[in-house]
């Protein structure tokens, strides 16, 4: 906020809580400085809201120790009432609670990094939570992968949870989302047929006979030339022992006859 001097510039209706001044003290006292920051209305700074060494934690027991008749000042206004402006040197916060709603993207600066994710601080009254899945679109195993401390980063707001005071931000909302780049599937290689064999005809090989088989075929073709003969011979023998048979029968036969 630039700061106002005249305070015909200044009006009182006009100046608003948290806005910048750059004052210059024109009287302390135990409560604290009278502050002219060019408005008609008077400005003052109580002792709880002077700040030492740019610090709000450290304790300032006399305003002596930290402002003077005639010191420049930065300050910010904290209320405005009907006779006076009150202020502060403690920045005030960008956001409060009521301020924050999902679905806002502010700035911030990465003010520290954890396995689980990164702490973003937005000007609220405490800083928000940037878990590892909304750091980026792809996969990243640890925060300092994308961001390191005091990096600066758009940030979006996901949920505010006023009664346990926490704040889940999303970096990845604020970025496009990444084409996928198109991977052309590997053609799945094709049965290769194989070769046809050949068709061969075998021709059916007859082995050379061995001396036994020519033996052997010698041997039933005489035996083949014989056989009419041996047939013959059979036969007589046959008709031979016939009648060898009948001369016995008749001769028994006869000498019965005689007895």
């Amino acid at each position: 906020m630039d700061s106002l001097t005249n305070p015909v510039e200044s009006p009182a209706d006009q100046i608003e809580a948290k806005q910048r001044f750059e004052g210059k003290v024109l009287k302390t006292t135990l409560q604290g400085a009278l502050v002219d920051i060019g408005t008609k209305l008077p400005a003052f700074i109580h002792i709880s809201q002077v700040v030492k060494d740019n610090d709000p934690k450290i304790p300032v027991n006399s305003i002596d120790e930290v402002l003077k008749e005639g010191d420049p000042v930065q300050v910010w206004v904290k209320r405005v009432k009907k006779d006076r402006i009150e202020l502060t040197m403690i920045e005030p916060l960008a956001y409060e609670w009521r301020d924050l709603k999902p679905d806002m993207i502010l700035k911030g600066k990465v003010i520290r990094l954890e396995t689980f994710g990164v702490f973003v601080e937005i000007g609220a009254e405490r800083p928000g939570l940037v878990h590892i899945s909304e750091l980026a679109h792809n996969y990243i195993r640890t925060p300092s992968e994308v961001v390191r401390e005091g990096d600066e980063v758009d940030v979006k707001i996901l949920e505010v949870d006023r009664r346990k005071k926490q704040i889940k931000l999303s970096v990845k909302a604020t970025q496009e989302i990444p084409e996928e780049p198109v991977v052309e599937k590997p053609r799945k290689p094709g049965k290769k047929q194989k070769p046809k064999k050949e068709e061969v005809i075998e021709e059916e090989v007859i082995p050379d006979p061995t001396f036994m088989e020519i033996a052997l075929r010698q041997a039933m073709d005489r035996a083949q030339q014989k056989a009419p003969q041996v047939e013959s011979r059979i036969r007589r023998i046959k008709e031979i022992n016939t009648e060898q048979d009948e001369i016995i029968e008749r001769t028994l036969k006869s000498k019965v006859d005689q007895d």
